[in-house]
This record gives structure tokens, C-alpha cells and sequence, in this order.
């Protein structure tokens, strides 16, 4: 049956930004999402935390090749980490402002999102036919050359969106239309 998940990045929440608007539109739909709930702040969100969660998914299998995963922010290294490590093919990766090896942001998120990184993006592609990754050209956060050379690396579709920060809330993103249409 076909799925999706919505992961959260750093320092955020299953209900912050725009993820409980698209669990609301998907769930409409008739379709089954999950939107994890993973530990965050210093000293607890590493790979290792959000990984034993997602295999909790995994073991139940609700993670398989008919599964959409979207993912903000540092989420979508972490799923494309997960993915290759575990060889998990699914359907379909929507990735938003992704970046990888990407260090100054400030000493906390350098710090929770150092584990997260790896050198082989590459390789997410053997585990989804799509992937399509949403950057726009003034996040205050990384800057657009790190998300576009993440989109680059890994996307079968890029979408550019001029100012539009971080598309997370505090960037006006508490809804998010031009997802859906890649849904």
C-alpha cells in the first residue's frame, strides 16, 4: 500500500512549518502518513537516535518501495543516509532545502547535524526512481550554493524557489502548495 513519511530537521517538530498542513492534505487524500516524532537539541539528535526510530518504521514495514518520503531541512541527509546503509528502495524522495557537509551555521546545529552527513550521497539514487529537491536562493541558514549542490548531486528535478528562506514557517511556509503537485 502506498505511504508517505514527512521528517523534520533540526531544533523542529512533526508540528512546526507546513508538515501538519501536508499530513492533513495527504491524509484526505485517503493515504496513509506518518510524520515521526525525533529527538532534537544537543547530545540527542544524532544519526544514531533518528536511525532507531525510522527502523521501528522499517520493522513494521511501512518503509518499502511504494513509500514517498519528505523530508526538510537536515532530514533529507538523514533519509538518504538511512537508505543507502540500510539498502531501502521506495517510490519516491522529496527533499527541501537539503544540503550535506555543511558546517557554520552556529556551534548547536554544527553540532547535531555533524553525525548526519556522509560521503556517498550519490548512492541514495539505486534507492528511489525520483527524487526531487526544493532549494530556494536565500535561506538564512545554508547557503544556496550547499542546497544546490546537494539537489545536483542526487535530484531527477530541481525546483528553484526565489526567496522563499528556509520554506519553513518563519519564512511564510505554513502552508506548502507547490509540493503538492510532486506528490
Amino acid at each position: 500500500m502506498e505511504n508517505y513519511f514527512i521528517i523534520h530537521g533540526s531544533f523542529s517538530s512533526p508540528y512546526s512549518n507546513w508538515f501538519g498542513w501536508l499530513h492533513d492534505f495527504i491524509e484526505d487524500e485517503g493515504k496513509q502518513v506518518y510524520v515521526p516524532d525525533f529527538p532534537i537539541g544537543v547530545g540527542f539528535q544524532t544519526y544514531e537516535n533518528w536511525s532507531k526510530l525510522l527502523e521501528y518504521y522499517l520493522d513494521l514495514g511501512l518503509i518499502h518501495e511504494n513509500t514517498t518520503m519528505i523530508a526538510h531541512s537536515i532530514a533529507p541527509v538523514f533519509v538518504a543516509k538511512f537508505l543507502v546503509q540500510h539498502q531501502i528502495k521506495v517510490k519516491k524522495l522529496i527533499f527541501v532545502c537539503g544540503f550535506n557537509n555543511y558546517l557554520g551555521i552556529d556551534e548547536e546545529y554544527d553540532a547535531v547535524n555533524k553525525s548526519m552527513y556522509f560521503d556517498n550521497l550519490a548512492e541514495v539514487k539505486n534507492y528511489a526512481d525520483e527524487i526531487i529537491c526544493f532549494y530556494s536562493d536565500n535561506d538564512p541558514y545554508v547557503k544556496q550554493e550547499a542546497e544546490k549542490a546537494f539537489a545536483d548531486t542526487i535530484a531527477t528535478e530541481q525546483v528553484f524557489m526565489p526567496n522563499a528562506g528556509h520554506i519553513n514557517r518563519e519564512s511564510g511556509y505554513d502552508t506548502f502548495e507547490e509540493i503538492v503537485n510532486y506528490l
